[in-house]
This record gives structure tokens, sequence and C-alpha cells, in this order.
């Protein structure tokens, strides 16, 4: 494969020299991101085409489609010979709550509240269980028996515990705002509760990883289709990942150096330059059903603040 940007070769070969390569969870990436906003169903052989330049095999992608299918994430329509591919109803709520993180816009202002769920009365498997499924959700633990978030959506963790049959036997405590939102005990318990050194180191790679590639790409008059949709799809995925376990804590609790912030803006600069090239891409090599990919909704174009 013969691609004009340097930058995006090396990342595409870190990406294959990768084990396991974990090819489904790219695909998830690659429906939550370009595939739902236009429709949300696909022809197996079209994404087969859309992974070929990423060094992913035809078996490969049929069998972790197979999977995402046995798994609950994938839908399947014979039409004729061929196999037309959708997220199911329970895979487009679980990408919807995982891909709301990334294209989010200013994070709201906080108040100094806190919510707090205590798990006490839960048995320890089923505590387990609803503590991880919490974390997942932005909570950090102050105690075993206790998690807690500043910022967390009520409606979201009450349909999360009654998912987990667990609404009934937790308690929810909602604080009052202090007079000091981040005094200094309370920044250390951030920084242990959400082991916020680790993921700052995450998002250090991620820069190390894209800036150059925004470097390189931004000096182009106008940056190959392609090459656009590559870039835009290792992207998101890489930075899905980092999303899925940064609580997305307020301002006042970071510190001053977090390293999130650029990594936020460096996706968002990434991901206007190339979406237009992406999304042109996709509508030459991708068809649904009943033709070509429709266009996408407006929805997508609120993306990161708005795209244009």
């Amino acid at each position: 494969m013969d691609l004009q940007c340097e930058q995006l070769e090396r990342l595409i070969e870190r990406f294959q020299q990768r084990r396991p390569l974990r090819t489904g969870s790219l695909i998830i990436t690659l429906f939550g991101d370009a595939i739902v906003p236009r429709g949300g169903a696909v022809w197996l052989g079209s994404l087969i085409d859309l992974l070929e330049p990423m060094g992913i095999n035809q078996r490969l992608v049929r069998t972790s489609v197979f999977r995402l299918t046995r798994e609950g994430w994938l839908i399947a329509e014979k039409v004729g010979r061929r196999s037309y591919y959708g997220l199911t109803a329970a895979g487009r709520r679980r990408f919807e709550k995982a891909f709301k993180r990334v294209y989010s816009g200013v994070q709201p202002t906080w108040d100094g509240a806190w919510t707090l769920v205590i798990l006490n009365q839960l048995d320890p498997d089923a505590r387990r269980d609803v503590r991880q499924e919490l974390e997942w959700m932005g909570f950090g633990g102050l105690t075993p028996g206790m998690v807690a978030h500043p910022m967390v959506d009520r409606a979201e963790l009450n349909a999360t515990l009654q998912e987990q049959n667990a609404l009934e036997d937790t308690i929810i405590f909602e604080t009052r705002a202090q007079d000091s939102y981040a005094s200094r005990p309370l920044r250390l318990q951030v920084r242990d509760a959400w082991n916020l050194e680790q993921l700052s180191e995450g998002y250090r790679e991620f820069l190390d990883q894209f800036r150059p590639l925004w470097q390189e790409m931004s000096k182009l008059e106008t940056p190959p289709p392609m090459e656009c949709f590559l870039a835009r799809t290792l992207l998101i995925h890489e930075y899905r990942k980092l999303l899925l376990r940064d609580p997305l804590l307020p301002e006042e609790l970071l510190p001053s150096d977090w390293e999130g912030r650029a990594a936020r803006q460096l996706c968002r600069n990434l991901y206007r330059l190339t979406y237009r090239g992406a999304e042109a891409w996709m509508s030459e090599r991708t068809e649904t059903a009943e033709g070509p990919l429709p266009e996408p909704g407006d929805g997508f174009y609120q993306r990161f603040g708005g795209l244009d």
C-alpha cells in the first residue's frame, strides 16, 4: 500500500503488530463512527473492502463479524446471496453510551456536588459486577463498598443499576456543594481513586502517535480520501479506548498539566481535517441493501462542538 503520509503508514504498521489483533473492536469503532450516522447497515463485502488497507484480511473480518453477531452486537439481514450487517438494539445502546463521550462538546460546569453509591447490601458477586459497571461509567472507588462521581447523569446511573438488577439494593447519596470544591486532600483522593497517572501516560502516548500525523496531513493541500478514512478510523479507535477509562472529571479536580486536554484538542483538529475525505471514501466504497450509503444526519456535523 503506497500512502502519501509516512506517519499514517507507521500507525497502521503499529496496529498490525499488536497481538492479539482486536479486529472486532475496530469494527465496532467503524460502525459507531462512520456507519451508524449513514443508515447503520452495510454489506459484508464493503466492510472487507474498507478494512483491507489496514492489513486485515477477508477471513479475519468474517470471523470477527460472526463473533460480534454471536455476542449480540451485530445482526445480519440476508438479501439474495449477500449479507448486510447493522448494530442490534442492544448493541446500539452500548454504542451510544460509549461514543457519547467521544464527540461531546465542552464539559458542563461543576457545582461542587458528588454522587455516592453504597454497594454493601449487594452479595459479593453482584457487588463486584456492579462496581465494575459503575467504574466503566467513570465512578471511582473510595472504599471497597462505595464509589463516587462528581458529575454523573442520574438517569443513566439509575438505568445502569436497573440493568444490573441492583437498583433496589444500592444506596445513593447526593452531597451538597462544598466551600472548597477542590481542596488538597480531595485532589489527592481523586488522584488515587481514579489512577490519573496511568491515564495520563495513555494520553501522552496518544499525543506522541497522532501529533506527527496531524502535522503531516495538515501540510497537504487536499488529503487523499483513503488516507483520511484510515487516519480518522485509527484516531477514533485509539481515542475511544482512552475515554472508556477516563472518568471525565471536572477541571477543578484535574492536574494543571492534564494531557487529556491536549489530546482532545488534537483529536478534534485531526477529525475536522479528515472527515470530508473519509466520508467521500465511504460513499465510493460502501453499499447498503438499498444501494449507496445515505448522507449523514445533522447530528453527525455537531460532533466535537461542530465540524464546520
